[in-house]
This record gives structure tokens, C-alpha cells and sequence, in this order.
């Protein structure tokens, strides 16, 4: 009986297409419309600091130190939803209706309360996090106006990542993508308006860019909400449902911790590499904060790629299909690397025209040309290297993504960085980017064989 009940409360739904529609077509349904979505994410993240670089390069190099702290949340919400998505994707291909509902109700809980103290940080530590960078005060006080927003109503950020990861995972991109364009295009029409003080609105500059982000990722955050309760049968969302689970939550954290951690190392790596930077010239710092939005339209496709991919694996690997894990796995580290080497191609050829987009001074065109050409040879290893640390985080082995995270950026890349700036040549620091990626591929290719080795002995061991 009480098996009855509990079917009738969750009605079980048919097979979901990621176990039964060929990888290609699956994959490019999937990953097309969140590389879309992606894609325009790049774009607003550029349009906020081509505006904000019109109003100074201490204003574009507050948005830049900024980075660190917005990289922080980025990492909470997407390592979060990494492990929600893994253990819902799973559940479902498992035919375990009951525990993709917990994972999705215990993840709202989980995000909500991310936001709560993200928001209490952002008031109290915005600016002392700024003050331990410069003493330089405009840019102190921009960032820490744009800092104090952007965290304080992150709530905005953490719903949107939540809601958009449940349409995810279970195959409703399309509707994913449609939530992350609204919030773009909210953001890009906000961004002069409000930082300009246009069509009788203040002028509230950096702070301006900040209330557009914030204000596009509400919006969106609302619209998934929508979406979730109105078009995605394979989860139900009950209010009395969104609290704490203890065993939920230990294993969301159990695959989305290694993954928090990782993303957090960048936000460590970015704020050393700042440090590093300005020790020459506070132009570098600009040069760097410039090339992160440029390499955005490079990277964002590969994880929009990625979060189409994630599901696939997670259900495919729960339902003991190994051979479309492999072919999805194939298929996504190939397009990767395509996308990468376009990437590569763009920053060797035309890196004047990039750079262009952000005002630069002579001295910001000529430290930047040549970042751009160094750094972008990593570009040419790091698209399998991504796909590669979300193949283990999808099938529930994420340290290794972890180990390959922390000695990239924090055993190799940084301190490279450090002793070749004290060769006293600024040039010379960028190459420590293909030195960490290089160290990258070799573990990742590593793990990878351990990984699938230890795949087919536990589907070997299910089937006996």
C-alpha cells in the first residue's frame, strides 16, 4: 500500500529521450540552445564593461577586481546545481521518482539559503576585500558600490542558476535558454540607462552596471520558476517540500563541493594574478579584466556544451548505458576542442580589434596584444580538459576534477606567474597560463582511463 501511495503522489514518467535519442541529435538539442543562452551571458558580461570603461579605466579596473567575489557565487550556485543536476539526472534514469523530487525541492532550500549569506558578506566585506587589493580610492569606491549589489541581492543569481539547472537536467533546455536571454537582454538594455543616467533615470555609473545585472537576473529567475512549475513533468516543485534533507544535501555536496571548490580556486587565482599584475601597472590589471569578458565568448559555449552534456552522462551512467556515455563523451570533447581552436585563431589575428571594444590607451593595446596571442595558446588543450572534469563530476567522481583544478591553478599557474614576474618582464607572465594547461591535460588524461575503467567494473558488477 505504501508503495501505491507513494507512486500516486509521483506518478512515474515515461523513459526521458537522454536513454533512448541518438547522441548527436540528443546532444545538439540539448547543448545548441544553452550555448545560445551562453553566448549572449558573454555578451552582457562584455557590454557592462564596455560602458563602464567609458567612464575610466579606474571604473573598468574596479568591475575587474570585482571578478574574484562575482567568480565566488558563479562557483556556489554552479557547483550547487552541478551535484543537484548529477543526483536528479541519476534518479531519473534509475527510475527513482521520489529522490529527483527531493534533489529538486532540498536544492531550492539550498540556493535560497546561499543567497542569504552571500548577501550579509557582500554588505560587511566588500570594501576591505578592495582596500587589500589598491589603495587607489575611485577604484576602491566603485567596486565597492558594485560589489555591495551584486552580493547583497544575490538572490537574484542563486534563483536563476536553480531554476534554470532543474529545466537542465532533465532535458528542457530550450526553456532554460529562453529565461537566460530574457535576463541578457534585460541587463544590456539596463546597462546605459541606468549607468548613464538616461531617459531621466540618475546617473549612478558602476553602481548602474550592478542594478542592470541584478535586477535582469531577478526577472529570470522569476520566468524559470514559471517554466519549472508549468512545463517540466518530470520534477514537481511543492512548497511544504523546499527544506533541508540531510541526505540530500550531503550528496548534492558530496558531487557539487569538488566543483564549489574548483570554481572557488579561480576567484583565489584571480585575486593573486591581480596582485601580480599590479605590481607592474595598474593597466595590466585592466589588460587581465579585458581578456576574461573577451575569453568569455570562447569559454561560455564550451560550458553551455557542457551543461547539455552533464545530464546525458548522469542518466546514461544511472541507467547502466555505458556506450552512450562514451559516444556522448566522444562527441563533446571534439566540438570543445573546435570551438577552442576558433577561439585561439580569433586572439592571434585580430587582438587589436578586440581590445578595441574597451577604450584602450596605447599602453593597455600594447600589454594587451600580447597577453591575448600568449594566453590563448592554452585555449588550444583546455577544451578537453573541461569536458574531461565534467565527465567525472557527471558520473559521481568528482576529487579528480578537484586535483586537476587546485594543482593547475594554484601549484602550477600561479606560482609560474610569480617567478616569472620576477624576471621583471610583464610579457613573460602570461605564459604561465599554457604551462598550467599543459599540467592540466596530462592529469586529466590520466583520470579519465581510472575513471572509465572504474565505470565498467561497477556496471560489470550490477549486471552479475
Amino acid at each position: 500500500m505504501k508503495d501505491n501511495k507513494t507512486q500516486s503522489a509521483s506518478p512515474m514518467p515515461q523513459e526521458n529521450k537522454m536513454g533512448v535519442m541518438p547522441i548527436a541529435p540528443l546532444l545538439a538539442g540539448m547543448a545548441v540552445p544553452m550555448m545560445i543562452s551562453m553566448l549572449v551571458q558573454a555578451l552582457y558580461n562584455i557590454v557592462d564593461s564596455v560602458f563602464v570603461a567609458k567612464i575610466s579605466q579606474d571604473a573598468l579596473n574596479a568591475v575587474s577586481l570585482a571578478f574574484p567575489l562575482q567568480n565566488l557565487m558563479i562557483a556556489v550556485g554552479g557547483g550547487t546545481a552541478v551535484g543537484m543536476n548529477a543526483l536528479l539526472s541519476r534518479s531519473l534514469g534509475e527510475k527513482r521518482q521520489d529522490q529527483a523530487d527531493q534533489a529538486a525541492n532540498t536544492g531550492i532550500f539550498v540556493f535560497l539559503v546561499s543567497a542569504v549569506v552571500f548577501g550579509v558578506c557582500g554588505f560587511l566585506l566588500a570594501r576591505p576585500f578592495f582596500l587589500a587589493q589598491t589603495d587607489i580610492k575611485p577604484i576602491v569606491d566603485y567596486g565597492t558600490d558594485y560589489a555591495r549589489i551584486c552580493l547583497g541581492l544575490s538572490i537574484g543569481i542563486f534563483s536563476q542558476f536553480c531554476f534554470e539547472r532543474l529545466l537542465q537536467s532533465t532535458g528542457r533546455t530550450v526553456y532554460s535558454m529562453i529565461t537566460q536571454l530574457i535576463g541578457a537582454v534585460i541587463n544590456i538594455i539596463l546597462d546605459p540607462i541606468l549607468i548613464f543616467g538616461l531617459f531621466g533615470f540618475p546617473r549612478m555609473e558602476v553602481a548602474g552596471a550592478a542594478m542592470a545585472t541584478v535586477f535582469g537576473q531577478i526577472v529570470a529567475a522569476f520566468i524559470g520558476l514559471w517554466m519549472n512549475l508549468r512545463f517540466n513533468k518530470d520534477i514537481h516543485i511543492r512548497l511544504r517540500s523546499i527544506r533541508p534533507d540531510r541526505a540530500v544535501v550531503r550528496e548534492i555536496y558530496r558531487v557539487g563541493l569538488p566543483s564549489i571548490i574548483m570554481q572557488s580556486i579561480g576567484s583565489i587565482m584571480t585575486f593573486g594574478m591581480n596582485k601580480i599584475l599590479i605590481s607592474f601597472t595598474d593597466t595590466a590589471t585592466a589588460v587581465f579584466g579585458a581578456y576574461f569578458k573577451l575569453q568569455s565568448f570562447i569559454f561560455m559555449p564550451v560550458f553551455g556544451l557542457n551543461n547539455g552534456m552533464v545530464p546525458i552522462i548522469s542518466y546514461n551512467y544511472g541507467a547502466a548505458r555505458l556506450d552512450r556515455v562514451r559516444k556522448t563523451f566522444r562527441l563533446t570533447a571534439a566540438t570543445a576542442t573546435v570551438i577552442m581552436v576558433i577561439g585561439f585563431s580569433a586572439f592571434n589575428l585580430i587582438p587589436g580589434t578586440l581590445l578595441g571594444f574597451f577604450s584602450p590607451s596605447e599602453e593597455m593595446l600594447a600589454i594587451g596584444t600580447v597577453a591575448l596571442r600568449t594566453i590563448s595558446v592554452a585555449f588550444l588543450l583546455a577544451g578537453f580538459c573541461i569536458i574531461a572534469g565534467s565527465m567525472f563530476q557527471a558520473i559521481g567522481n568528482p576529487l579528480h576534477s578537484l586535483v586537476v583544478s587546485i594543482c593547475r591553478q594554484l601549484l602550477v599557474l600561479l606560482p609560474a606567474a610569480w617567478l616569472l614576474a620576477q624576471t621583471g618582464k610583464l610579457d613573460f607572465v602570461w605564459f604561465a597560463f599554457p604551462i598550467a594547461e599543459l599540467m592540466s591535460l596530462t592529469l586529466s588524461v590520466i583520470f579519465l582511463r581510472k575513471t572509465m575503467r572504474d565505470a565498467e567494473e561497477k556496471i560489470g558488477a550490477l549486471g552479475n
